[in-house]
């Protein structure tokens, strides 16, 4: 059933290349039926031609088992190219389409599959999809056609010798079903154990700087080794039981074979039967049951491969709980107010716990709205709502007097500029990053943006500037630099709705004040959200948000909450000291 289940599914895929995939058989077919012709004819040549000295007859044959010979290897080679451009091509589509499966999922469906996980789905799981179409195209019709062709032609060769067959048949099935049922789940281990030490691999490289800074290489090496040694184990033990079976399986082949040459030779004595047709019934044989156990490793193979095909198929069947209503808004954001009606949010869309509680407030058009709270009151989560990263568990949040469920994702998203509190750089040049947030912005346009973020002038210093090349994530950059280069890209788009999530935590104080003024100036009918540690950054804001466990227990302007707001007393005199006095 698994089997039927697993083409089922690969069907949609195979089908635009399906012209190849029906050629692959038919080439198959004839290299089959010329592989079957060949030991009659030799059986010809012994019993006709040698022992009658018919040296015509041996030449004139011969001719045509190297033309059936030579047919059979065109039809060889004609499968291999056709079934391995139907996979091929199979693996791509499917590569693809879960890719684009993964850049539609929401960050509650990010959150379910480990990244390591999705690199080996993406990869050594469909690499197991492509051998099993490539072999499927080959193996899967060659064998079944070799077994019962080689079965047609051993009982019309000598029906006596056949029950030899009726014995090896049933019982090499039944150790090909044994093995093929108890490495089902030993494969599936072993892709378990892959996702582990992908995520031990990844996670190493990505923190290669703080291992080294806190020299934690041993530690490191030996996560490894336990992962490694994991994965071995695991694969021993499915490989390992696969192996123990091969003996039994080559015993019952070989004692076939001397059946046959036992049972052969007391009818060759009888006058029944002549040697030739020992040799091409050994022949035959030996087509049957190798086909039979090529069937059973094909069998094996699929074993393996619908653990993959069910971990892809997870990715590719998950149900993305962000996605447009079906007459989704398309205006595009006009004024950039936000309002938050009792918003509750809770991970997994569970009220049970919450992670934000009955927010509300408003955010006119323009205004600086600024949030500070403890490491955990949900600062992050509150903005990542308002682009709908996630949905709310109740309540509502409003962009321009409108749901955000029910507008258009990319208009909502392109109306919103978002400054991650992990930056995120992508390699190539500087330029290029900063065109993430615009594709088609001009040189002028890039420039202006990196003059208000103060990156203008370190990347001036570079000595290809702005044509700079980035390494992995941004490596060759600081992360005061990274930082600043991440506010160009989310400017040049000239957003409605900007958002700062502790955005300049890695720059200094004048930079910082630098920055906010020329987007005061930049975006003066932006609405721009900051979440910060430092109170400087904030004193400014026309709103300033207090959140703690989830809930906002004070807002109102720097003046205001000095006044009334003890929690807002204590940062700014823990941060600037008591008795000074800002203006803001």
């Amino acid at each position: 059933m698994f089997l039927v289940d697993v083409m089922n599914k690969l069907t949609s895929y195979i089908k635009p290349y399906w012209k190849w995939a029906l050629l692959a058989p038919i080439f198959m077919f004839i290299e089959v039926i010329c592989d079957l012709l060949q030991p009659t004819m030799l059986a010809n040549i012994v019993d006709n031609g040698i022992k009658q000295g018919d040296i015509p007859y041996i030449i004139h044959t011969g001719a045509k088992m190297f033309c059936i010979a030579l047919a059979g290897m065109v039809g060889g080679m004609g499968c291999t190219v056709a079934s391995s451009i139907t996979s091929q091509n199979f693996g791509a589509d499917l590569r693809s389409a879960v890719f684009k499966k993964i850049q539609s999922f929401s960050f509650l469906n990010i959150d379910k599959f480990k990244t390591s996980s999705l690199i080996t789905r993406l990869t050594n799981d469909i690499v197991h999809l492509q051998m099993m179409v490539l072999m499927s195209l080959r193996m899967m019709i060659r064998a079944p056609l070799l077994f019962i062709g080689g079965i047609i032609m051993a009982v019309s060769l000598n029906a006596k010798l056949s029950l030899i067959l009726v014995i090896s048949i049933p019982l090499l099935m039944v150790v090909l079903y044994t093995r093929m049922k108890k490495s089902r789940p030993l494969f599936s281990a072993v892709q378990q154990k892959l996702d582990k030490i992908n995520a031990v691999i990844r996670e190493n490289l990505l923190g290669i700087r703080v291992v080294k800074a806190f020299v934690r290489a041993d530690h490191e090496k030996k996560r490894f080794a336990d992962a490694n040694d994991d994965l071995m184990f695991a694969s021993m033990r499915a490989f390992g039981f696969v192996i123990l079976i091969m003996p039994l399986v080559m015993l019952i082949m070989n004692l076939s074979i001397v059946g046959v040459l036992w049972l052969g030779g007391i009818y060759v004595n009888s006058g029944d039967l002549e040697v030739g047709e020992i040799m091409a019934y050994i022949n035959y044989i030996t087509q049957i049951l190798f086909s039979l156990m090529m069937i059973g490793n094909m069998l094996l193979f699929m074993t393996h491969a619908a653990v993959s095909i069910q971990r892809v198929n997870e990715v590719l069947d998950t149900n993305i709980d962000i996605c447009n209503a079906p007459d989704a808004d398309t205006c595009p954001i006009s004024s950039g107010e936000v309002l938050f009606e009792n918003v509750s949010f809770g991970y997994g869309g569970s009220g049970e716990h919450l992670v934000l509680r009955d927010i509300n407030f408003c955010a006119k058009s323009g205004q600086t709205i600024a949030i500070l709270g403890a490491t955990g009151s949900g600062k992050s989560t509150l903005i990542n709502l308002i682009p709908r990263f996630y949905d709310v568990t109740s309540g509502s949040v409003k962009v321009d007097g409108r749901d955000v469920r029910v507008v258009d994702l990319a208009t909502l998203r392109n109306g919103i500029g978002i400054v991650p509190q992990e930056t995120v750089l992508f390699s190539g040049s500087i330029k290029d990053n900063i065109r993430w947030g615009k594709k088609d912005a001009t040189d002028g346009e890039i420039v202006e943006v990196c003059k208000i973020a103060q990156a203008h002038d370190f990347i001036t210093s570079f000595s290809e500037a702005y044509d700079t090349q980035l390494g992995q994530r941004g490596v060759n950059l600081s992360g005061g630099q990274k930082q600043r280069i991440a506010i160009a890209r989310a400017i040049i788009k000239k957003p409605k709705i900007l958002l700062l999530d502790d955005s300049t935590s890695s720059v200094d104080m004048v930079t910082e004040q630098r920055i906010q003024q020329g987007l005061k100036q930049f975006a003066k009918d932006c609405t721009i959200f900051i979440i910060a540690q430092r109170i400087s950054s904030v004193l400014d804001s026309d709103t300033i948000l207090i959140l703690s466990d989830g809930q906002i227990i004070a807002q109102g302007t720097h003046y205001e909450l000095l006044k009334y707001c003890s929690i807002y007393q204590d940062i700014y005199n823990s941060q600037l000291g008591e008795g000074v006095i800002i203006d803001a």
